[in-house]
């Protein structure tokens, strides 16, 4: 590991680190990569659309656990009272078509028979920023006016630390709390081994950041007032999996009425860079962070 934090911070050095260039490419299998610079995201359009990894030069911050609903980062409608459990297969593991253009990959995934919404997926590497941006879409093909929200559910790796703005969390879908502690400008949580299924909502300020492995992954999206998230649902939503096994980074947009025909664009922006220090609370990595978005 100190080798690849070492190789990392080389290429920062020389330079490569900062190239702008960017491409979608097509791999194998159904799979794609998304690229700016030294990061890269690949994307499996034959099996929901689902990003199987995000890595900075050969450095991957997605979990990749082999077992279901454990690994990757996907896509779904929220709230999750309506559809419960499995996810939805149309959503989350079915094929989507592919259509590459204007240096973004976009994909489109079938319209579900039992809840009616068709879902797009846009991935864009933006140089400007070094950033990889996601615009998910939820058509309303239903028939009927609707009421939805956007959620992104990533699974990452299981240590570090996780950590945005907000002053307070709470228990989520009837599971304990986490341990966040607020201290120098946010809320932290250091991953442990505890065995207890854990899960909280929180209200933050449009990002959300976890650091591991010497990289810092942040993700920037619309912030919400309480009122927008969609009932029991929340702009962050934090899972730990009973163990050191795997961690939900989740995020969800504002609780929209569709009309039949109408559609819901949502953007999140995804960036990763090196990240020297030890994972633990500090003024400094806040503001790292913070130096990405804004």
């Amino acid at each position: 590991m100190k080798k690849h934090i070492l190789f990392l911070f080389a290429a920062l050095i020389s330079g490569s680190f900062m190239l702008s260039a960017q491409s979608v490419t097509k791999l194998d299998d159904g799979r794609y990569d998304v690229s700016v610079g030294d990061v890269h995201m690949t994307v499996d359009a034959a099996h929901g659309g689902k990003i199987l990894s995000f890595r900075l030069i050969d450095n991957e911050i997605i979990s990749q656990t082999p077992f279901p609903n454990s690994f990757g980062s996907t896509f779904w409608t929220s709230p999750q009272s309506e559809w419960n459990w499995p996810p939805v297969p149309e959503y989350d593991n079915k094929a989507f078509a592919v259509e590459i253009k204007d240096n973004s990959l976009m994909l489109t995934g079938e319209k579900s028979n039992r809840f009616g919404y068709r879902i797009r997926k846009k991935f864009t590497p933006d140089p400007s920023d070094n950033s990889i941006a996601i615009t998910y879409t939820i058509v309303n093909e239903s028939g009927e006016t609707r009421k939805v929200a956007p959620w992104e559910i990533t699974r990452v790796t299981n240590g570090g630390i996780i950590f945005f703005e907000t002053d307070e969390v709470t228990p989520a879908n009837n599971m304990e709390t986490l341990p966040f502690t607020f201290e120098k400008g946010a809320a932290w949580y250091v991953l442990d081994k505890d065995r207890s299924f854990r899960k909280i909502n929180a209200d933050g300020t449009g990002w959300l950041a976890f650091s591991d492995y010497g990289l810092l992954f942040v993700k920037k999206f619309q912030d919400l007032d309480k009122s927008q998230p969609a009932p029991a649902e929340a702009e962050i939503q934090i899972y730990v999996h009973p163990g050191k096994t795997y961690m939900e980074i989740e995020e969800q947009g504002p609780y929209t009425t569709l009309k039949p025909g109408e559609e819901l664009d949502w953007t999140v922006r995804w960036y990763l860079i090196p990240q020297p220090r030890p994972d633990v609370p500090s003024k400094s990595l806040l503001k790292k962070a913070l130096k990405l978005i804004r």
